[in-house]
């Protein structure tokens, strides 16, 4: 993020990537450095999301699989804050999608 709280960029990977550490092992980060976990949660307005849709998947997108990149790609931004508790199991395979599905069910959702 930048001094102000908007994203530099998104990755799969740990970020920053701190090239000397990662040079003797890629198994620990450094716990003097600051990581963060993207956690995805959004709020778009509907215009936003009509010119979004439009754009097409931008090189960076592609390599990272990532659609918050396509955003940044086509110079608009996206505000970033900390969570103040620790994430739950993302929904990110339609496997994950079915288990929440079996889960709303139970709970009579």
């Amino acid at each position: 993020m930048d001094a102000q709280g908007y994203a530099l960029y998104f990755s799969r990977a740990p970020m920053p990537w701190d090239r000397d550490a990662f040079a003797v092992t890629r198994e620990d980060l450094r716990a003097d450095a600051e990581h963060w976990r993207h956690l995805g949660v959004y709020a778009y307005r509907a215009g936003f999301l009509k010119r979004f849709a439009t754009w097409p998947l931008s090189p960076l997108e592609g390599m990272e699989s990532l659609e918050q990149l396509r955003v940044l790609w086509q110079g608009e931004r996206i505000h970033c804050t900390a969570a103040t508790e620790s994430p739950g199991h993302g929904v990110d395979s339609p496997a994950d999608l079915e288990r929440m599905r079996a889960w709303f069910t139970k709970q009579g959702a």
